[in-house]
């Protein structure tokens, strides 16, 4: 008779069932750290930031994004005040900002070169681009909020690679040896209520 699948505590079982009982902390950061994310620093008017890996598009119609501040953070309330934000989308060359940004406390703009956006918030100098938006809604959501933001302004793009953070550690794509391959993408997808 096999012996019973083993598990790691409170993850999830080898034969692909969870457990019952709560989930482990320690166990739900290593599983999501496998999903990879893009690095952003969100700003406002201020100047205040904040480097944030939560972020995506949430709708074409309206265009809106969202992010998802911690309730401990210091530059979340600054931005509700301000109503508005730009998330500047990092570069691979950009960890030393993304460190920066994720740091608390000090000045984090000190020595860091930025134009403001049309509503006045910090565009990074050499982000690879970047989104203006007003705040549309703020949903509670466990030990964070989840912020809806409505596009006002986007930003060119540049060349360059995204800067993305997985497994607790910056990373770059791959820019591979081939030709570029084209993939539609959730903005590009001509149905795009098959993404969203």
């Amino acid at each position: 008779m096999p012996d019973p699948p083993s598990t790691e505590p409170n993850g999830p079982a080898l034969d692909g069932h969870a457990p019952a009982g709560p989930v482990d902390p320690d166990a739900f950061r290593h599983v999501l750290g496998h999903f990879c994310t893009g690095v952003t620093v969100i700003t406002t008017a201020g100047p205040a930031g904040f480097a944030c890996q939560a972020f995506a598009a949430l709708s074409l119609s309206p265009p809106l994004v969202l992010f998802c501040p911690s309730k401990t953070s210091a530059t979340w309330p600054v931005i509700e005040r301000a109503g508005h934000f730009c998330a500047n989308v990092l570069t691979d060359g950009q960890q030393e900002l993304a460190r920066r940004f994720g740091s608390s406390g000090g000045d984090k703009f000190a020595g860091v070169p930025w134009t403001p956006s049309p509503r006045g918030a910090p565009v990074l100098d050499g982000a690879l681009t970047w989104i203006d938006c007003t705040v549309e809604a703020v949903h509670e959501a466990g030990d964070h909020y989840l912020v809806t933001g409505r596009v006002t302004a986007l930003g060119a793009t540049r060349a360059g690679r995204p800067l993305l953070f997985y497994r607790g550690r910056y990373a770059a794509t791959d820019p591979g040896s081939g030709p570029t391959e084209v993939v539609d993408t959730l903005l590009a997808w001509p149905h795009h209520s098959d993404w969203i």
